[in-house]
């Protein structure tokens, strides 16, 4: 579970880029979070991931506090950052080793998850190869192998599925499914609002750093009859 309490969160003492933001991802759910750029959701997911402190309220992973409890959070937290352009004088296995060092995973359930994940997203040749020579769509696939690899029960994933091919695409987005039918959380931060209506059992609408929906989109399609999804976004957000 994901909980976000009366969060804030300012720059400079003067722009305000989330204010008083609260929401909740429960157990076995994928929840899109969704606005335009500025909106203040990869500060956000920042504040989630303890990158940034918190200014005021609180954010609990599985009832850990990312405040107080700041290492037991973050050991249950798989986070794909927003840009992947990350260790890329590293060649690919020895990043993902290095990752899988910090959780202290076995060698035989890195191997085993190293070899899946490559496979699923064709990357088992690239891995000798440094990342700096990998496209960016091959970047992201190993942000998001090196987000998983240890098996977190919390995933907070920022635009996850820029880059990647229609393959990589797909299997992202079932490995995220699988993950929320197993009792799990995701989070994830989309503009796609077409895979946000297929993936997602709720979603939350940002503006300027504030709440402006919380729900499934069929509720929101019902209270905006007639008007498309990006009608309503727009709406919703101008």
């Amino acid at each position: 579970m994901i909980k976000v309490e009366n969060i804030s969160k300012s720059f400079n003492n003067k722009v305000k880029a989330v204010d008083n933001l609260s929401f909740t991802v429960n157990d076995g759910e994928i929840v899109g979070f969704i606005g335009p750029n500025g909106a203040g959701k990869t500060t956000t997911m920042k504040m989630m991931t303890g990158i940034l402190p918190i200014e005021n309220g609180d954010i609990f992973l599985n009832d850990y506090s990312i405040k107080t409890d700041t290492l037991k959070a973050k050991e249950i937290l798989g986070y794909i950052a927003d840009s992947p352009d990350m260790f890329l004088r590293l060649k690919g296995i020895d990043f993902l080793n290095f990752i899988a060092d910090i959780y202290k995973i076995s060698l035989d359930e890195r191997k085993e998850r190293i070899k899946e994940f490559a496979g699923k997203f064709d990357l088992e040749k690239e891995l000798s190869q440094t990342m700096q020579s990998y496209s960016h769509g091959m970047r992201q696939k190993m942000m998001v192998i090196a987000a998983l690899v240890h098996n977190p029960a919390v995933w907070i994933l920022d635009e996850p599925l820029i880059g990647l091919d229609p393959k990589s695409a797909y299997e992202l987005k079932s490995m995220m499914r699988n993950h929320a039918d197993k009792g799990n959380s995701v989070l994830f931060s989309t503009h796609i609002l077409e895979v946000a209506e297929k993936l997602c059992d709720k979603v939350v609408i940002i503006n300027k750093g504030r709440s402006v929906f919380m729900g499934t989109l069929d509720d929101l399609k019902l209270k905006y009859q007639n008007k498309t999804l990006e009608e309503i976004f727009l709406t919703l957000t101008n």
